[in-house]
């Protein structure tokens, strides 16, 4: 049974095809018009509507490498149902090099928007409208902020059986629940019943070949979960993702030059030493000591620190140590193959 015609944002786009819009955003200072470019996959038979989007912060550019990747996947090629893939949401900021809007606004602190208001109220309502509200599933990437970097994780919030079913079809090595954050593309979604998952990975204004491929693979198995693809050859995932529902940041206990003893998908021990922290001559250190069990999640990518400043993000996690001393989180990012390139890209 083949599905109809989908009419999206005044064009038709017929079973069987893709085909790419530009929705119009704003015009800038300059009268240049400013447009979200979508690409819609339209399925021949019927099935759910998933959209992915990158690029909300817009130095957060490794979104925009995984749905490049993404829409020449040979398994879309039997697509069932719809895919929304936004690569960058906020031009203005991919453009600028910064995770803002030029009002220094964050569009992700400002869903479901407004049509009247801010420009990041106007364009998070455009994306609310035509996006969101056509989806069943959503899928959101992102990155760490600047000078930091994430190991690749899906954030989900704890009141959606689903939502965590879809995580454990993604595979990515941690699983993170979390609260719902007022403003987030993730709590506007929930409001009107839509699962997203973010997943979260590498370096603002930077890729990173391991979480690329993660998240690429992630989104195959999902849209397998949902029913979008069949083929599940060069898909299937090495890892079992561990499952955390708290986490703490380590911060500097004082200012000083930083030697990081660990960094992300480390497991590490409570009371353990991760750092050490010195004054330029080494005449006074500090260590820095894990508060709690579990694995490295994200961690500071600059050597000079203040005191306050974020060292480490461990999530709680209690998994015994394999018979090597590594968990399977470390021996996976060891140079251990995360699925078969051929078979995806």
């Amino acid at each position: 049974m083949n599905q109809s015609p989908l009419e999206f944002a005044g064009h038709i786009v017929a079973p069987g095809t893709r085909q790419k819009i530009e929705l119009p955003v704003s015009v800038m200072s300059d009268h240049t018009p400013v447009t979200m470019t979508v690409l819609v996959i339209h399925g021949k038979r019927p099935g759910p509507t998933v959209f992915v989007s990158g690029a909300i912060h817009g130095d957060e550019i490794i979104g925009v490498e995984i749905v490049r990747r993404l829409v020449r996947a040979k398994q879309l090629n039997t697509l069932c149902g719809t895919l929304i893939c936004v690569p960058i949401v906020n031009a203005f900021g991919f453009i600028n090099h910064t995770r803002y809007l030029p009002d220094r606004r964050d569009l992700n602190r400002s869903f479901p928007g407004a049509a009247r208001g801010s420009l990041a109220a106007r364009l998070a309502k455009l994306f609310m409208t035509e996006i969101v509200a056509r989806s069943d599933v959503g899928i959101d990437l992102h990155s760490a902020a600047e000078h930091r970097v994430n190991l690749p994780q899906i954030r989900i919030d704890g009141g959606s059986k689903r939502a965590m079913e879809l995580a454990k079809a993604f595979a990515p090595p941690v699983i993170m629940v979390s609260k719902l954050r007022e403003g987030s593309l993730r709590h506007a979604a929930r409001e009107q019943g839509k699962n997203v998952l973010v997943y979260e990975c590498g370096e603002a204004l930077r890729f990173d070949e391991t979480a690329l491929r993660i998240g690429v693979t992630g989104i195959l198995r999902v849209l397998r979960e949902v029913g979008m693809i069949r083929q599940a050859k060069g898909i299937r995932s090495p890892l079992t993702s561990d499952v955390s529902q708290s986490s703490e940041w380590v911060r500097a206990p004082m200012g000083g030059v930083l030697r990081a003893f660990k960094t992300i998908g480390a497991w590490v021990e409570e009371g353990e030493t991760i750092a050490a922290l010195s004054d330029p001559l080494g005449d006074e250190e500090v260590e820095v000591k894990s508060p709690g069990t579990g694995v490295i999640i994200g961690r500071t990518m600059l050597p000079i620190m203040n005191e306050g400043d974020a060292l480490f993000h461990i999530a709680e996690i209690i998994k015994p140590l394999t018979e090597d001393g590594h968990t399977e989180l470390e021996q996976a990012f060891d140079g251990h193959p995360l699925f078969d390139e051929d078979e995806i890209l």
